[in-house]
């Protein structure tokens, strides 16, 4: 790897570890509020998954950004304007419904990204997304599933997983926002360029919400910035109770 795109492949492994990070808290929050132990079980198994990943993805990112710092680091010690995750990732979990959407539409997403990452020429980040590909495909099938048992449920469970679409549909679209730096990295085989995705990404979804029996929401307004470190107001309070701890405690160890 060319040592002038060490910054850019830093950023880009923070975006990915920061998405990954605040969505593994969004499903945490559903621990012991699911509506089955068996889901309890299944959001807290995919919570773990995504915060292996953010790990991974946010100890490269300091490996390579010049100022040595750690996961832990990145995920504790950084305020709010510094987080790149994805505004989709930070939303509120709403009804299952809603957290049942956004699984489906990050999974299916992630799925497509990662494996493509996996021809990455940067051995870290192929390394990781042949291991996160694998995983990405049980959230996938486990998003899917419930989309299709609540669409062809009750007239009631119907009612909310469409809700549920339509509320998180307008924040999809910045997941396949490209910039100069993503592009950059895929010229130069090392990233991926995620508008590339989106075409197959609408094809999955879409078959997904038709056997469901539910409506592709129809084009809308486009929500972005959170690449830039523009986030919602639902971020600053979730930040501030994932890292309270820390503050508490700074430096300690357990």
């Amino acid at each position: 790897m060319r040592i002038d795109l060490d910054a850019d492949v830093a950023e880009y492994a923070l975006r990915l570890g920061d998405d990954a990070l605040i969505l593994c808290q969004r499903l945490c929050a559903w621990v012991t509020h699911a509506p089955t132990i068996e889901e309890d079980l299944a959001l807290s198994n995919i919570a773990l998954d995504l915060l292996g990943h953010a790990r991974v993805l946010l100890a490269h990112s300091g490996r390579l950004d010049g100022t040595g710092r750690s996961d832990d680091d990145l995920a504790y010690r950084r305020a709010e304007r510094t987080f790149r995750n994805a505004l989709l990732l930070e939303l509120p979990n709403g009804d299952f419904g809603v957290t049942v959407a956004r699984q489906l539409v990050y999974a299916v997403y992630a799925g497509l990204l990662y494996t493509e990452l996996e021809l990455s020429h940067d051995a870290e980040l192929a390394g990781f997304a042949g291991r996160a590909a694998k995983e990405v495909e049980y959230h996938q099938m486990h998003a899917a599933r419930w989309t299709v048992l609540l669409g062809r449920g009750t007239e009631e469970s119907r009612r909310r997983m469409q809700a549920g679409v339509a509320h998180i549909w307008p924040y999809a679209a910045e997941l396949f926002e490209s910039d100069e730096l993503v592009r950059r990295l895929a010229a130069n085989g090392l990233g991926v360029d995620p508008a590339r995705l989106h075409e197959p990404w609408e094809k999955e979804v879409a078959a997904v919400l038709t056997e469901a029996g539910l409506a592709v929401p129809s084009g809308s307004w486009r929500a972005t910035g959170g690449r830039s470190g523009l986030h919602t107001k639902a971020l600053g309070p979730l930040l501030a109770d994932f890292q309270s701890v820390y503050h508490q405690y700074p430096g300690g160890t357990w």
